[in-house]
């Protein structure tokens, strides 16, 4: 048995036995390797290539269990809707997700952020009206930058007031070549 086989068999057992509380694996990406982290609730982290995976890994471990294992066939569907997504032959996640790592009004704007259609957009003022607070533009903008799901919770469709792209965790090449690959963009 390889160390993929075994690390697999592990992370099966302890999900088996209900100790496995974060399972966590790597994707491949146009734009590098990206890191999936679930709980039993669903995906709840996606880590871009130009975050620090293990930084990654201890906050989960801090914030949602230190019983974290590496277990990669539990990304099998995640892996292919984002290879689809990627290939511009998905358009919308049908994921599992786990909120946890968002409260309150963050998790509002998050949760209207997933609602934006495919190869649509909106503004931060829009976002915030839809969580509830018109005036909350700057708190918007912040459930973006700390979003924990890019890409599945499509914060790459959020531009500023007047359509400048704003910010982006995976840098503004990757929100650019997201907006493209969506025909919002001229590409």
């Amino acid at each position: 048995m390889n160390d993929a086989q075994l690390k697999e068999r592990f992370a099966e057992r302890a999900a088996a036995e209900g100790i496995l509380d974060v399972a966590y694996a790597t994707a491949d990406s146009p734009f590098g390797e990206l890191l999936l982290a679930a709980t039993p609730r669903g995906l709840v982290r996606v880590g871009l290539p130009s975050q620090d995976s293990g930084e990654l890994l201890e906050d989960l471990a801090d914030r949602v269990s230190p019983r974290v294992l590496e277990a990669p066939a539990r990304f099998d569907e995640t892996r292919r809707e984002l290879d689809l997504y990627f290939e511009g032959r998905l358009r919308d996640f049908d994921l599992p997700l786990d909120w946890q790592l968002s409260r309150d009004f963050r998790r509002r704007a998050l949760r209207a952020i997933a609602r934006i259609p495919y190869g649509e957009t909106r503004s931060y003022m829009q976002v915030a009206a839809s969580a509830g607070n018109e005036r909350a533009v700057r708190a918007a903008g912040t459930a973006c930058g700390t979003n924990p799901i890019p890409i599945v919770v499509p914060c790459h469709r959020v531009l500023r007031t007047g359509g400048g792209l704003g910010g982006y965790g995976g840098g503004l090449p990757m929100k650019q070549s997201l907006l493209k690959l969506e025909g919002v963009l001229d590409g």
